[in-house]
């Protein structure tokens, strides 16, 4: 929950609405699918650790872009691998481990695509960003 809501905080910066729900590739498989079927969302983001599969089982239900974000555990390397390592025909972006945060900002730029006012905040962000880097 703590990637969660450092992703919900950067989408709660931009306006962006978003929707929290917890649901698991191997114990709720229907709950998942019914979510993502069900959802008027533009872009997902799925966290997860260990084996990862949430990212990967949200993209096999979807053509909409899929985030996945790795969550730090015992074994790292497994969470990131099985988020960057999809077969060819269901691709997943991916941010770091435990980056929530780059998730919401890459769903945000996404969808700035086609949204002008979004373009704006982006940039904005961008400059206070930069702005900030050199006041240091």
């Amino acid at each position: 929950m703590p990637v969660a809501e450092k992703a919900k905080a950067v989408l709660d910066e931009f306006a962006v609405p978003c929707v929290i729900s917890v649901a698991s590739a191997h114990r709720t498989p229907d709950v998942l699918k019914k979510l993502v079927e069900t959802s008027d969302a533009d872009v997902f983001i799925g966290i997860a650790g260990l084996s990862a599969a949430l990212p990967g089982t949200i993209a096999t239900h979807t053509i909409k872009p899929v985030i996945g974000v790795p969550v730090s555990g015992k074994v790292n390397l497994d969470a990131i691998l099985s988020i960057i390592q999809m077969p060819p025909g269901i691709p997943v972006g991916a941010v770091g481990l435990d980056r929530g945060e780059n998730a919401a900002l890459l769903a945000v730029q996404i969808l700035a695509v086609s949204d002008k006012k979004l373009e704006r905040k982006m940039e904005e962000y961008r400059k206070k960003m930069r702005e900030k880097a050199l006041s240091k």
